[in-house]
């Protein structure tokens, strides 16, 4: 991944199992948590001007557990800006190692929340998003 964002946050106790460790739900949020901390960054403000992002994909692979108390990393890239679509993808690390815990991706599409319809991305979000 080339440019990307990083964002992070301890593992709280009630996102674990009895064994202490995460429940793989908990990776989709940390993932759009890391998105929208991302595109705040850019300058991006969701679900403005009538437009939405609804979700058309989302997958995640997990590799090596995460625990409670461990530092979550979600590294975040856009890893494809199409017309009307974005597809972002993450890495996922714990405390200070380079080793990745998770990988996913989620695709959303830009659409008129008055009719649910895809639109193209607007221009200034599409040069957010670049």
């Amino acid at each position: 991944m080339s440019d990307h964002f990083e964002w992070s946050r301890l593992v709280e106790f009630y996102e674990t199992d009895l064994a202490g460790i995460a429940h793989f739900s908990n990776f989709y949020r940390w993932m759009e948590s890391a998105e929208h901390a991302f595109k705040r960054e850019r300058g991006m403000i969701l679900h403005r001007d009538g437009v939405g992002w609804p979700r058309v994909n989302a997958s995640a692979d997990f590799k090596k557990p995460v625990k409670f108390g461990d530092l979550v990393r979600v590294r975040v890239e856009v890893a494809q800006l199409r017309t009307r679509s974005v597809r972002c993808v993450f890495e996922i690390r714990v405390n200070e190692s380079a080793e990745v815990h998770a990988t996913g991706e989620m695709t959303s599409v830009c659409v008129d929340l008055s009719t649910m319809e895809a639109i193209k991305i607007p221009a200034e979000i599409r040069e957010c998003l670049s």
